[in-house]
């Protein structure tokens, strides 16, 4: 028996900068994320020989394979379904006989969160448990987001979301070539300062991360200057951001934050959806500072509200009257 929880992430700024290799070619890039308390879970066991059980506690779905269904094949096309990502993660270590996998998401679906590469992450980690295998961090994201991306044919896929399932903390991902860096941010102070100075929302619409990103990455390539600028600007506002969080002055963060999120929705057209541009319209009538900043690629999903910490009732009371969520979390420590 083994089991494992991984983190979800919230990405701070410098999302769409984690996409190979723009993250080379715009200079100084740097993402900034965290890993909240929301997590997936995952328990794995004995089970029947020659049998796979998985089950969905979200979606109270359970299905049944034969070991014999595992083969290049089936795990390439639609045989195994809305499990396809945990077969394949599975069918890498060749544990598809005896086993049963018990899932649990840690977010909304389409909710921009990372979720499902955190589950990806978390199901490998929980495996190598079971296994009794060392685990290499690196080595598992390289699997998990190749296996991933492969299996989402949506484009390139950025890697920011498979760090705080297994590193924990507030992080500051650095690219170089062959290689990112990981630089540990999290302090107590931190943490009390984005808590109460943040608040995220669930939107109830679920997106597809693909479909922005792919466009956004598309158009730095075929030289569109608006998002050559926008991509650019984000990168000088992460870089400040991370010195403001090295340098301690935390007072920063939350206009940077808001900037990144206005440049952020001009790159593409829905990244930012029209409910949520008429919520944050409405937030803004009673708190006039308050910014916003789409999770993940947008169009859906999760987005933060940026406010003073003495407003966060304000925000909250018009989230609760515009059928959207407040999804409460804190920031977990370092692994």
């Amino acid at each position: 028996m083994a089991k494992y929880n991984g983190s979800v992430r919230v990405d701070l700024l410098g999302g769409t900068l984690d996409l190979e290799p723009i993250n080379l070619i715009i200079p100084e890039t740097i993402t900034l994320n965290l890993a909240t308390s929301l997590k997936a879970e995952v328990h794995i066991e004995e089970f029947e020989k020659g049998k796979v059980q998985i089950h969905s506690l979200d979606y109270d779905t359970t299905e049944v394979y034969n070991c014999e269904d595992f083969t290049e094949e089936k795990l390439l096309g639609t045989h195994f379904g809305h499990f396809s990502f945990v077969c394949q993660i599975l069918n890498y270590f060749n544990l598809n006989n005896g086993v049963k996998v018990n899932l649990k998401s840690g977010s909304p679906p389409g909710a921009g969160l990372g979720g499902s590469s955190s589950m990806g992450i978390t199901l490998y980690s929980a495996i190598c448990k079971y296994l009794n295998l060392a685990m290499d961090r690196q080595t598992a994201i390289n699997v998990v987001r190749g296996i991933e991306g492969r299996m989402l044919d949506s484009g390139p896929a950025g890697y920011q979301d498979y760090y705080p399932a297994i590193y924990g903390g507030v992080l500051a991902l650095i690219p170089t070539p062959g290689k990112i860096e990981v630089d540990q941010l999290y302090s107590e102070e931190l943490k009390s300062f984005l808590e109460e100075n943040i608040t995220l929302v669930y939107s109830r619409q679920t997106r597809l991360s693909g479909i922005n990103n792919w466009e956004v990455y598309k158009g730095f390539f075929d030289k569109n200057e608006l998002i050559r600028k926008g991509l650019t600007e984000i990168a000088s506002l992460s870089q400040k951001a991370y010195q403001a969080i090295k340098n301690e002055t935390f007072t920063e963060l939350s206009e940077l934050i808001s900037k990144e999120g206005a440049i952020r929705k001009e790159l593409f057209p829905g990244i930012v959806s029209e409910k949520m541009n008429m919520v944050y319209n409405k937030v803004v009538e009673k708190v006039p500072t308050a910014g916003i900043k789409v999770c993940g690629a947008g169009g859906g999903g999760c987005f933060l509200i940026i406010h003073p910490k003495e407003s966060r009732g304000l925000v909250e009371q018009v989230i609760s009257e515009n059928e959207m969520d407040v999804l409460p979390f804190s920031i977990e420590k370092p692994l």
